[in-house]
């Protein structure tokens, strides 16, 4: 190769590392703006407590209520057939057994309500961990990527040097052969 085709192929290569590099730290400061303006809500997510208390009390208040009412409903009607038919016999058996029964579905309600508060309190943490993988696995393939360009024009420059010999053309070709193959 003569020297004036060497020297471009320097210079093409210089150009093109110089571009890579003003465009890789141009990437890393908006991921920087980004993860910064993210993290605080990541970190909402992680620490999440799940629902609020005036959320789950709204929520138990909600699903006892609806128990509730068909109870109220059945004994409503009991008493009223009572007082229809002027006979009391079995009402109170009735009564007692809409009682055990009303207690054992306000307690499964209230067992499904603290799971459901546990579950969200979960996938709340688990979305913020997903976020930040999510978040820094951009940038880890955006780098590995990236580290694939300018270890081939660094041995592609190292290769224009010609070997010349020098503590930096060595290093140069030293450095881009092993990025070269660790990465090519």
């Amino acid at each position: 190769m003569s020297r004036g085709a060497q020297r471009a192929t320097q210079q093409a290569v210089d150009r093109q590392l110089s571009l890579q590099n003003q465009l890789l730290q141009q990437t890393n400061q908006q991921g920087l703006q980004d993860r910064s303006l993210m993290l605080p809500g990541i970190q909402d997510l992680l620490t999440s407590q799940g629902y609020s208390p005036a959320e789950q009390s709204a929520i138990t208040q909600e699903g006892m209520g609806s128990a509730r009412t068909v109870f109220d409903s059945l004994r409503e009607r009991a008493a009223n057939r009572v007082a229809r038919t002027n006979n009391s016999a079995g009402y109170g058996d009735l009564t007692a057994q809409l009682g055990r029964e009303e207690s054992q579905n306000l307690s499964q309600q209230a067992r499904q309500n603290q799971i459901d508060f546990a579950n969200e309190k979960l996938r709340q943490r688990l979305s913020g961990l997903q976020a930040i993988g999510q978040t820094y696995g951009i940038d880890t393939n955006l780098l590995g990527r990236a580290m694939g360009v300018p270890a081939s024009l660094l041995d592609a420059r190292a290769r224009a040097s010609g070997g010349s010999g020098s503590f930096l053309g060595g290093l140069f070709g030293g450095l881009g052969a092993g990025l070269g193959s660790l990465f090519g």
